[in-house]
């Protein structure tokens, strides 16, 4: 019963939706210079195509329903309990910049870099640009960043990273091309959206935050490595660790996948960093993520290995997409040619951030084991002297997805509100000199609203 619950979460990830929804109240009153007043100059530089709204509501409470969102995309990221603000005015525009793949189906419109801007008409003068986790579209985080973040007063800013689904590997010409186009694309948006609140507000925004979850927390990683200058700090929500020789997913999940081929022992992946107690999550891992996880991102860096599996598709059903390859459960990334890992090189992490940075990881986390990432890259950063800009949160009880909560209530805790106090806690950091708690792990609460509630302290 647990699995049948959790293995939806997944099918809506690979699913591409098209939205046809009626679109929700839009107000007359932009076109008397308050509510929404500018739209008509906002343009998103370099945009190939733009459409542009003025809501009554810009979070999900408002566009549920409708063209603007996308529930099917953030299923199984958040409680089911979880609280969210609403009633936030404002402007959103819809586009894509010039891109040669179609995986995104979203709109209608089959066309990849899509992103969405919201740009509520109470602004308090910053931006928060995030990147789609997983394989997942434009949308996936409107719940668990976005509503917040517009209610509080930022202007907010989403791209698809240029490729989603299952099939992401596909797009580019050379090994890595698919995973390096996902910075390119949120270096791309984060510079146009800070355009685009100026063309709106008069003013480019005082500060600019980057945040993200798992593949947008890698993101999130290496724009204050690569692009400092474009960002104030971020919240890495258990980002992904790529390094050239390792570790990454391709050093830790193999051995998963060997296990659920029945070739590996538990202490195989102790060894490889998933954590002791942790085994009560495996089951599903096996039958949602490890196997389908490790075969796409060996075949984006690794085409080579097994051209057959995944060969010109991860799959046509959800049963082939979710089925392991054989061959990768004696997968050996460190045995592999020089032109692997410098595949991997291209997009790797270093840890020389340049911006203030705090990491949150559950150290439930079966799919990127917190041992074999964060714990590493916290040490990567130290290394560069760069240990001033950062701070470590381990959650205790955390996992990759929160809606595994809803079915593990006694064993989780959701991570949402520990980002959301961490976010918080950044802000402060940056633009009052607070400094937030040194690093620790943030213990489960005695009592409380566990799913709304996270103080860091």
């Amino acid at each position: 019963m647990r699995l049948s619950r959790g293995v939806p979460f997944l099918a809506a990830v690979l699913t591409a939706v098209t939205l046809t929804g009626p679109a929700p109240a839009v107000s007359a009153a932009a076109e008397t210079g308050g509510h929404c007043a500018r739209l008509e100059r906002v343009r998103v530089p370099g945009a190939a195509l733009q459409r542009g709204a003025c809501l009554d509501d810009l979070t999900t409470t408002g566009l549920t329903g409708t063209r603007y969102t996308d529930l099917a995309d953030q299923a199984g990221l958040t409680a089911a309990g979880t609280k969210t603000p609403s009633g936030v005015p404002g402007i959103q525009i819809d586009g894509y910049f010039p891109d040669s793949s179609r995986f995104n189906a979203t709109h209608g419109w089959r066309h990849d870099a899509q992103f969405v801007i919201r740009l509520p008409d109470h602004w308090n003068g910053g931006l928060v640009v995030t990147g789609a986790p997983g394989n997942r579209k434009q949308y996936a985080t409107d719940k668990a960043i976005s509503d917040r973040v517009l209610a509080q007063g930022y202007a907010y800013a989403a791209t698809d990273k240029g490729n989603s689904g299952t099939d992401f590997y596909r797009d580019g010409v050379r090994p890595g091309d698919a995973v390096a186009e996902w910075n390119a694309r949120t270096t791309q948006l984060t510079r146009a959206a800070r355009r685009v609140a100026a063309q709106r507000y008069g003013h480019a925004p005082r500060r600019t935050y980057i945040t993200g979850i798992s593949n947008g927390g890698y993101l999130t990683r290496w724009q204050l490595e690569n692009h400092p200058g474009l960002y104030d700090g971020g919240v890495d929500w258990e980002g992904a660790l790529w390094t050239a020789d390792g570790p990454s997913l391709l050093t830790s999940l193999p051995t998963a996948v060997a296990r659920t081929l029945g070739s590996a022992r538990d202490e195989d992946l102790y060894a490889g960093g998933f954590a002791r107690g942790s085994e009560f999550l495996w089951p599903y891992h096996e039958n949602a993520y490890w196997g389908v996880t490790q075969k796409i991102y060996r075949a984006e860096f690794d085409p080579s290995y097994d051209p057959r599996c995944p060969g010109g598709s991860a799959g046509s059903s959800l049963e082939e997409i979710l089925a392991p390859c054989a061959s990768d459960a004696a997968y050996d990334y460190g045995a592999r040619p020089a032109s692997v890992h410098r595949a991997v090189a291209r997009v790797a992490l270093t840890g020389r951030i340049g911006k203030p940075l705090i990491t949150l990881h559950g150290d439930l986390d079966a799919l990127l084991p917190k041992a074999a990432d964060s714990d590493v890259y916290a040490r990567m950063i130290d290394a560069r002297g760069r240990g001033a800009l950062h701070r470590y949160y381990t959650v205790r009880g955390g996992t990759h997805v929160d809606g595994l909560y809803d079915t593990y209530p006694d064993r989780l805790r959701p991570i949402l509100p520990c980002y959301r106090s961490a976010f918080d806690a950044l802000t402060s950091w940056v633009e009052w000199g607070t400094p937030p708690p040194a690093d620790h792990t943030v213990g489960e609460p005695a009592d409380g609203d566990v799913i709304d509630s996270c103080p860091l302290r």
